[in-house]
This record gives structure tokens, C-alpha cells and sequence, in this order.
């Protein structure tokens, strides 16, 4: 761990074994190495998965112990942070459970079991205040309405754009599912939008969405400007059709010819056949595209705050400015969290509404 005479200055390394008296770090110390024993041999996943656990845990309990004990005696601005060696220590600790957890191959509710869990024991730990201590969660506590605020808006503009570009973009999928001609001039003028630079996006709506607020009578009234939250909007949703068009139009073809042949047997309707068919057997290659799209979306809002746009990205360009390390990880930490979160919860709704064929494995 680091101490530090306040948020700005570098700090000093401590010792993993020095941070707390010996009887505290002791527990730590050796639920880490242990963690390192069992989890990296290729061993059993079962016994490799309680290896990874107990390292996490390990590491966490480190934190709870080493963070009030530095800051003991020292002056009211001082700052406790994890050092180099806790995060490299976590990063292989969380390949090893990765790792494991793609070895066992769990099924979709069980990973929304694990992520359950895990949410529920950080959330204890966090509601407890056992690591108030840190130099991150006094960054939040100073900011707490800020960062509550900011959380709601990371989310609306993460949501509310995959929600826009679906509505947008299903109908387009569809369109380019029954027309190839369509096919060809949506898909490549979406794939352009693609390329284009996620900062250079971001800048390209400041003067359109400027001219459209001063132009269009009533427009900044309902916060269309240059500057705020609608131009991280708009981006985000160009930069969602993509997926979205494409997987819809993928996941409508998916459909065999045979079920389709037997639809128009029984004397479907192309709506019915749509509706009954075509969609619940491409629903997980299009719910794959909506995956694509929020852990994408959920990543790129944070350009957001640059442009004043809001969510987490809004701490993030903080701490650059004022070189406060934690205060950028009180920006990307939540942000990690809530992509890896939505990834899980994506994948296992794509698993869910797979189709196997009765007989088959």
C-alpha cells in the first residue's frame, strides 16, 4: 500500500507485511499465497475456484486491516492507496478465477449466482464502511450526491441509447433481412460510422447538435446544445446501430429454410412467421448485438464527461486535470464493475433463450 500527505503528492510504498500489526496481516498474507497455491497448478476447477476466492479474499482483508492502521497518528489529510503490488496481485487472481469459471462452464443461472454473490458480499463490505479508509472512498464520501447523480446519468446514457438505437435499428434489420438492396446501402454507411474515433464522434455532435439548439425554435428548451448531455447521446446511439442492425438481420436469416417452409404450410402470415419463427430463433444472435452494444456504450460514456455529458467520465477527466489518482479510479472502477456486471447478465440471457433441438445435448 501507499501513504501519502495528502491526495496529491506520490506516496510512499509500505510493505504488505508491515501495513498493520503482524497479527492482523498475518490472516491476509496467508489466505493470498495460499490462493496463489491453489488457483495456479492446473489442479481441479473446483479447488482452483476456492484458490482464487480465498486470494481475493485475502487481498480484501488486507485492505480492511492496512487502511486504518497507517492512517493512525498521521494528519487529516493523509491517503492510504493499494499500491502496484495489490493490483497486479488482483489482476492475476481474477485471470485465475476467469479462468476457472470458463473451465467448469457453468450454466446461465449459476453465473447469475456468482454475480449475485459477489455483488452482495462488495455491497456489505462497502455499506459497512470497512474500507472507508481508502483514499478512493474518501473521494466518494466528499462527493457522494455528486457521484449518485453522475451514476444516474452514466446510466441513461448508457440504457437510454441502446434502448434509442433499438427501436431505430430492429426496424432496419428487418428491412435489410427481407431487402439486399437495403442491405447494402444501410449496413456500410453504419459500418463507416464505426470507424470514426470515439473522441472525433463525440466532437462532431458539439457544433451539429449547437447549430440544431440555436436554429430550431424550442430546441434547448428540451437540452438540445452544443455542450451536455444530448451530442453523448447521439453518438452513443450511431455508434449502437451497428451491432443492433446488423445482429437483428443475422438473427432473422438464422431461421432454417424447413421451418420457414413448414410456417408458410400452416398458412402463416409474413408477420406471423416473423413474430412465431424468425425471431425466437434468431433472439440470441440479436440479444448478442444488444450485449455488443451496452458494455460498449457503458465504456464509451465516459467520453461523456469530457463534453460535459455527465456519468462517471465526469471524475475521471477531474482526477486528469487535478492528477488525483483516485479520484479516476472513483470513475473507472464503477464503471468496470457495471460492464463486467452487464456482460454476465447479457451472456446468460443469451444462453437462456437458446433453442436445442430435443435429443441434443
Amino acid at each position: 500500500m501507499t501513504l501519502a500527505a495528502n491526495r496529491i503528492v506520490a506516496g510512499e510504498g509500505v510493505m504488505a507485511w508491515a501495513v498493520a500489526a503482524p497479527a492482523l496481516v498475518a490472516p491476509g498474507l496467508l489466505a493470498v499465497a495460499a490462493g496463489l497455491l491453489l488457483g495456479v497448478p492446473a489442479g481441479k476447477p473446483w479447488l482452483r475456484l476456492f484458490g482464487s476466492v480465498l486470494g481475493l479474499s485475502g487481498l480484501l482483508w488486507l485492505l480492511m486491516q492496512g487502511a486504518p492502521a497507517l492512517l493512525d497518528g498521521e494528519g487529516g489529510y493523509a491517503r492510504v492507496s493499494p499500491a502496484i503490488g495489490f493490483w497486479l496481485l488482483l489482476v492475476i487472481l481474477s485471470l485465475l478465477l476467469a479462468d476457472t469459471l470458463t473451465a467448469l462452464a457453468p450454466g446461465p443461472w449459476m453465473r447469475l449466482g456468482f454475480l449475485a454473490v459477489a455483488s452482495a458480499v462488495l455491497g456489505v463490505v462497502l455499506w459497512s464502511g470497512a474500507l472507508a479508509d481508502l483514499s478512493v472512498m474518501q473521494e466518494f464520501s466528499s462527493r457522494r450526491d455528486a457521484f449518485l447523480r453522475e451514476a444516474l446519468r452514466h446510466l441513461g446514457l448508457a440504457f437510454g441509447s441502446l434502448a434509442t438505437a433499438t427501436v431505430i435499428g430492429f426496424p432496419l434489420g428487418i428491412l435489410c433481412h427481407r431487402r439486399a438492396g437495403l442491405r447494402g446501402a444501410i449496413l456500410p454507411v453504419l459500418s463507416f460510422l464505426q470507424t470514426i474515433p470515439s473522441l472525433a464522434m463525440f466532437g462532431l455532435m458539439i457544433p451539429i447538435l449547437g447549430w440544431v439548439g440555436d436554429a430550431v425554435p424550442g430546441a434547448q428548451d428540451l437540452g438540445i446544445a452544443g455542450i451536455g448531455f444530448a451530442p453523448a447521446f447521439l453518438a452513443l446511439v450511431l455508434y449502437s446501430l451497428l451491432p443492433v442492425v446488423g445482429n437483428t438481420a443475422a438473427g432473422l436469416a438464422a431461421a432454417p429454410p424447413a421451418a420457414l417452409e413448414a410456417a408458410r404450410g400452416m398458412g402463416m402470415t409474413p408477420l406471423q412467421r416473423l413474430l412465431r419463427v424468425e425471431l425466437p430463433l434468431g433472439l440470441p444472435i440479436i440479444l448478442t448485438g444488444l450485449r455488443i452494444v451496452l458494455v460498449q456504450n457503458i465504456g464509451l460514456a465516459v467520453i461523456a464527461g469530457l463534453i460535459g455529458g455527465g456519468g462517471f467520465g465526469t471524475f475521471v477527466f477531474q482526477g486528469l486535470n487535478q492528477t488525483a489518482t483516485d479520484l479516476i479510479l472513483l470513475g473507472a472502477l464503477p464503471t468496470v464493475a457495471l460492464a463486467l456486471a452487464a456482460a454476465i447478465v447479457m451472456d446468460a440471457l443469451v444462453d437462456l433463450t437458446r433453442r436445442t433441438p430435443k435429443g441434443t445435448p
